[in-house]
């Protein structure tokens, strides 16, 4: 299964970022998490179907109206042991 691992950077955090994603990828049937960084940034690691998790990068690039993403950094990969459900976590 496709895994998509997003480091998002801009003003995201305190801005509803996290719930924003948490809230996107449960539409779309994705399991994995979203949790704020130390440094500011916001870190997604989600599996599922690529077209899925293709509009998941998009709606995550746009962000919520109070963001302002200015950069998203992305890896694909495989992940033979994607879990179930996405959650918020840090």
């Amino acid at each position: 299964m496709p895994r998509l691992h997003l480091m998002v950077s801009g003003r995201v955090q305190g801005v509803g970022f996290r719930a924003f994603v948490w809230r996107r990828a449960r539409e779309l049937r994705l399991s994995g998490e979203v949790s704020n960084r130390r440094d500011g940034r916001v870190e997604v690691i989600a599996s599922g179907p690529r077209r899925a998790l293709e509009t998941l990068r998009d709606a995550v690039r746009e962000g919520p109206v109070a963001a302002r993403v200015e950069h998203v950094a992305e890896d694909w990969s495989d992940d033979p042991h994607a879990g179930s459900g996405f959650h918020i976590t840090g």
